[in-house]
């Protein structure tokens, strides 16, 4: 292979847990192995149902406007795997990502796919110098890889709901206590959690020796000077969380960036041919609850998701947006569409470009077409529309 050769992204991809239990070993190994590359870097690791991804976006903003040098870890990504690794708001290169599959195949060809990506992220950030990396969890607080991590130095919560549950348990309480358990003791734990799930956080912050940081413990650190740029009453918490954990780590003055952040399939808006297209990638029932509270009304529901997701409970809020709907599989694990138009009533095409095609032909001119129940079919959405639009997406 020469040293100019693509990623091999098959073989990386193809780096499942194959029934293996979830936790940090894996990446506790491979962290060993490349010499904790994590102790160059302090780290803020972002937990929770829904919003981790958004709340990431306004903490890098808010880090960089404030000066820091910074690295940000993310998943999934909507197009490309760099996507997942930045430095500075810049992708990691490919050739960066070549480099490290060939190691890992000589070195470490039985770790997962997370676990590697992880192991890669930190060792690029440890590369760059990077002073604080924002770290987002997988599935998970004390059953994710990233619990590998030493140099924690805050951890924001942004909500719990029912998802992962075959992972994470069957209720609210069991999931929140996996999520809460990423509490280190006198590591500010941050959150915007409620109800039962807070009380449960609550009570494992208390047993872990950790601070707990509220809305309502701490009222002037969650304070907004005024609503974020992204869209959605849903993102006001995120929002609040990011702030507060940029003040608690001497940051404020980056509040005002992160609040003008912006991230791509959160509430996104695109204008093709008249028409407009509002991309989400909400994929579990809390967030398509959010997402119907956010758009009440839309012409057309362009939606798929993934086999393991609880696809009615998740498709439900957004029946009575849409008087139309059509289905489509953002993957090979997808719930099928014919099964969906057969239940819920709608037009199935399996091609998701297809049914881009077909949802965008039944919107009206001026009228809402809405793109939603996963983040791989936002994906697949944005590229397909960037070549429609001048300069894309």
């Amino acid at each position: 292979m020469t040293p100019d050769a693509p990623p091999d992204y098959s073989w990386l991809f193809g780096r499942t847990r194959s029934g293996r239990a979830r936790g940090p070993a894996g990446a506790q190994a491979l962290l060993d192995t490349l010499g904790r590359p994590d102790r160059t870097f302090r780290a803020v690791r972002v937990i929770g149902t829904n919003g981790k991804g958004s709340t990431c976006a306004m903490l890098e903003a808010g880090l960089r406007a404030a000066g820091v040098r910074v690295g940000r870890f993310t998943s999934p990504h909507l197009r490309d795997y760099e996507e997942r690794i930045r430095v500075d708001g810049v992708n990691l290169s490919p050739a960066r990502t070549a480099a490290f599959i060939r190691w890992a195949q000589a070195h470490a060809p039985d770790a997962a796919f997370f676990d590697l990506t992880l192991a890669l992220a930190c060792q690029v950030f440890a590369e760059a110098g990077v002073e604080v990396a924002v770290m987002e969890a997988g599935v998970g607080g004390r059953s994710d890889a990233t619990q590998a991590l030493e140099n924690v130095v805050a951890v924001a919560l942004t909500n719990v709901a029912l998802d992962h549950t075959g992972v994470l348990g069957e209720t609210v309480q069991a999931i929140a206590r996996d999520k809460a358990g990423a509490a280190r003791a006198g590591v500010p734990l941050l959150t915007t959690a409620t109800a039962e799930a807070l009380d449960v956080i609550r009570e494992v912050a208390r047993a872990a020796g950790a601070p707990l940081l509220t809305p309502q413990t701490h009222p002037g650190l969650f304070a907004l000077p005024h609503p974020p740029a992204l869209q959605g009453a849903h993102q006001a918490q995120n929002a609040a969380l990011a702030a507060a954990t940029l003040r608690t780590l001497g940051y404020g003055q980056g509040v005002e960036a992160a609040l003008g952040a912006a991230h791509p399939a959160r509430l996104e808006r695109v204008k093709v041919r008249g028409r407009a297209v509002l991309i989400d990638g909400a994929h579990n029932p809390h967030a398509t609850r959010a997402l119907a509270a956010a758009v009440p009304h839309a012409d057309v529901l362009l939606f798929g998701n993934l086999a393991r997701k609880d696809t009615a409970a998740t498709l439900a809020p957004l029946l009575p947006v849409a008087p139309r709907r059509v289905f489509t599989a953002p993957g090979d694990l997808a719930t099928p569409p014919a099964d969906l138009a057969a239940r819920w009533g709608g037009e199935a095409l399996p091609d998701p470009r297809a049914a881009l095609a077909h949802a965008l032909a039944l919107t009206p001119a001026g009228g809402t077409l809405l793109v939603a129940g996963s983040l791989y079919l936002a994906g697949t959405v944005r590229e397909a529309l960037s070549e429609e639009v001048p300069g894309g997406i």
